[in-house]
């Protein structure tokens, strides 16, 4: 039996009260198991990225119940106070742009989360260089961003949101400024990432090229959730 790491139960968003009141997620429920990549479809502006970011402990949900593994992070309110912790600790975020900082070499960008987690330096870039030998691009790691391709940056910000060894990835569109071959090598690094770290993947998409690589595919319809064939 495959181990839940997300489950969700009637999420609720709405953004605004009163004539003003705008229902974004109107009683989402799912869930996505460790070691699976999931596609999270929808169109544009029906709460692809707020439903990723209330995954993420970043936005509060007006109501419902979130799990992340075993812990019940939001039921109706945060049941910590500690969400940047959560976030740290259990999650991994990739976005469309890499968001490298991009005075801080290849290196210091991948250990800048552990080191802030309390790994020693040491400690912290040997994990990050084994992160670099996984994505073929060790040679990259004194090079600042501004050094590397578009494909090398997407590779070094997916090692970063990796360096916590986190139990959720919760990818925004990762391969919207990629080409198409690009955009398979990545997706097919996440299935890799998912199988190998037997992590939960959520990746946003609008890339129908992109599903067949992918195990489920979730739809945003009519405010809900549903599970659609790849």
């Amino acid at each position: 039996m495959k181990e839940q790491s997300i489950r969700v139960e009637n999420l609720v968003k709405n953004f605004g009260s009163g004539e003003n009141l705008v229902e974004v997620i109107n009683g989402a429920s799912f869930s996505v198991n460790k070691g699976e990549l999931v596609a999270l479809i929808a169109p544009s502006g029906a709460g692809k990225t707020t439903l990723l970011m209330m995954i993420g402990c970043v936005e509060e949900p007006t109501s419902g119940t979130i799990y992340l593994g075993d812990e019940k992070v939001y039921d109706n309110k945060w049941l910590t106070k500690e969400t940047r912790k959560i976030r740290r600790e259990k999650i991994g975020f990739i976005f469309q742009a890499h968001y490298l900082i991009p005075f801080l070499t290849v290196l210091e960008n991948v250990t800048l989360v552990p080191q802030t987690n309390g790994i020693s330096k040491k400690e912290s870039e040997k994990e990050a260089m084994e992160l670099l030998k996984y994505f073929d691009i060790p040679d990259k790691a004194n090079a600042k961003p501004s050094q590397l391709s578009g494909g090398q940056n997407q590779r070094v910000a997916i090692a970063r949101a990796l360096a916590n060894k986190p139990e959720i990835i919760l990818a925004d569109e990762p391969t919207a400024a990629l080409d198409l071959a690009r955009s398979v090598n990545v997706v097919k690094m996440l299935k890799k990432i998912a199988l190998d770290q037997n992590v939960a993947v959520i990746m946003v998409t609008h890339d129908e090229a992109m599903y067949p690589l992918c195990d489920r595919i979730l739809k945003i319809e009519n405010k809900k959730v549903i599970s659609v064939g790849v």
